[in-house]
């Protein structure tokens, strides 16, 4: 059976160039990849993203920045725990437990990245609008087969690898040239729109990126449309689901949506220790309780995770093993507890939901504003039918390069989404407003 390597899998390359990698011992590629991405006006922006309560108008609820540098330091230390165990048995060429614990900590930084406004309602509203809008239907109409299996399969994972390899720095090859062991972890769906994955990874313009990322990585391939994923993406998706499984929760409880007896009962079950149940019986602030289990808990969940990596170790080098590592430790059955919990009195409640389906409505309305004027201002730009003044004044709100660059409709339609994806909640809820008449 076919088996990648960790020489490969660690690959400091950096995308779109040729120079070669080098690992240094004051400071590594990955840490340098961090560096980029803490940097970056797109992670930047994530600190007016929802992470599920939207525009909650407090510093006590998360966003999807406190999100994603939580989700980074749980990551490092999964990381870490995990390349103690890769170094110990394979050659990685000079590589430290700590360069590893580095990698996935910078993947795990950039996981939302490519979020649209207002949760995952934009990612949805932006699917519906393209089969069931009559503008999408009609830009449907001038692409290709694989064209619109993009849209059709809009994810923010895609739209964040295309952020990182592409839209960061937009004038050189590679956009921000991470290095492809960061990039392969990144990778949940190592897939095209094509591929039949959950969810995919990449766009059909980004492909080629990707394909560089799976050459110096050494991914196996499953076929000409996805390959197997990077080891280290297991990480980066058990932090993730680490983070938003105990954070969200103590969220609930600050909005007053789940009692603190029933947050205590699910994370106790998971510590498993009467030391620290003693102890919060000490403590006599529900919210002080919270932060000492939630602390607690995230431990517990690390250092169970990182034994699941290790033991399925040579299953994820050869790419049998598929399923993640939050489902297969011994906490499992609590943790679906507390998911079924949070997805039926939380991410549903009404309070959420509100402002989630008018972010639908939205992003859906700012698709069928922004399409006929950018593609009525190309087809001028190519000497056909003068652009409508209503699409003159539109245009000028967008960016020059977007409302002014001639192109297919598939890239017109990509250039558009870069442009929403990119907005925050308010500056997207703001824009609507005065494209509607609402504000001015």
């Amino acid at each position: 059976m076919d088996r990648m390597n960790w020489k490969q899998l660690l690959s400091p390359h950096r995308l779109g160039t040729d120079i070669p990698g080098k690992i240094t011992p004051d400071r590594s590629p990955f840490q340098r990849d961090f560096d980029r991405i803490v940097f970056s006006g797109s992670f930047r922006r994530l600190q007016d993203k929802t992470q599920v309560f939207p525009l909650s108008g407090t510093t006590d609820i998360h966003t999807r920045l406190t999100h994603s540098m939580e989700t980074s330091s749980i990551a490092r230390s999964l990381g870490t725990a995990a390349g103690v165990f890769i170094c110990s048995q394979a050659d990685t060429d000079g590589i430290h437990p700590s360069d590893i614990g580095a990698a996935v900590a910078a993947a795990a930084l950039a996981h939302d990245i490519g979020n649209p406004p207002l949760r995952h309602a934009g990612e949805e509203a932006i699917r519906y609008w393209f089969e069931n809008s009559p503008v999408g239907r009609e830009v449907c109409d001038e692409m290709n087969e694989a064209e619109r299996d993009d849209f059709r399969n809009y994810d923010g994972n895609a739209q964040g690898f295309r952020i990182l390899s592409r839209l960061e720095m937009p004038d050189r090859p590679g956009g921000m040239q991470l290095t492809c062991a960061t990039l392969g972890a990144f990778a949940k769906y190592p897939g095209s729109s094509q591929s039949g994955l959950k969810k995919c990874g990449f766009f059909l313009q980004e492909q080629k990126y990707f394909a560089e990322v799976a050459e110096y990585c050494g991914l196996l391939k499953h076929d000409e449309h996805s390959w197997v994923r990077h080891p280290l993406s297991f990480l980066l998706e058990a932090a993730d689901d680490i983070a938003y499984l105990t954070v969200d929760f103590e969220d609930a409880l600050r909005q007053g949506l789940i009692e603190y007896a029933e947050l205590e009962e699910k994370f106790l079950a998971i510590i498993d220790s009467e030391s620290a149940a003693s102890y919060v019986r000490t403590l006599h602030s529900p919210g002080r309780k919270a932060e000492f289990l939630r602390a607690h808990v995230i431990g517990v969940l690390v250092r169970s995770a990182a034994d699941e990596f290790i033991r399925h170790h040579d299953e994820l080098l050869t790419g049998s093993w598929q399923t993640p590592l939050t489902e297969t430790i011994w906490q499992k059955d609590i943790l679906q507890q507390i998911r079924k919990r949070s997805t039926a009195g939380i991410y549903n409640h009404p309070s959420v939901a509100e402002i989630v389906g008018a972010g639908f409505e939205l992003v859906t309305g700012m698709l069928d504003i922004f399409v006929p004027c950018v593609s009525e201002m190309d087809r001028e730009k190519c000497g056909g039918t003068p652009a409508s003044y209503r699409s003159r004044r539109i245009s000028a709100m967008l960016p020059e390069m977007l409302a002014h660059a001639p192109g297919s409709a598939y890239c017109r339609l990509l250039g558009i989404l870069d442009y929403i994806s990119g907005m925050s909640d308010r500056n997207a809820v703001s824009l609507y407003q005065k494209l509607k008449g609402i504000s001015l």
